[in-house]
């Protein structure tokens, strides 16, 4: 009777070379030092678009490389990608109610 690992055959792990990690881990202190470099000059109102862009490749080297998401299978990269897409979804709901409202005066 064959044993059960609960792996299936198709499922053998990827085991990523430590040089990798270290290019990678380079490439977030080089991002974060570009982050603290983007947040000491005014791009006016496109402050929140540099730094989110920062933010989402340096959340993109974590997820491919650390969490393993680049050699994994295709449904996890749908899963979280339908969730970047939902949260886009939400923020660009709440610019067009942000935008549409009428400013009022408060009387007190």
């Amino acid at each position: 009777m064959a044993q059960h690992t609960g792996h299936s055959e198709g499922s053998a792990h990827h085991i990523i070379p430590f040089d990798t990690y270290l290019k990678v881990f380079g490439a977030l202190i080089v991002l974060t030092v570009v982050t603290v470099g983007a947040a000491q000059i005014d791009f006016g109102a496109f402050n929140a678009i540099v730094a989110f862009a920062i933010a989402t490749v340096k959340a993109t080297l974590v997820l491919a490389i650390f969490m393993h998401l680049k050699y994994d299978n295709m449904m996890n990269r749908v899963i979280i990608l339908s969730g970047a897409f939902f949260l886009i979804v939400l923020y660009f709901f709440c610019i067009i109610d942000e935008s549409t409202r009428i400013v009022q005066k408060s009387t007190l």
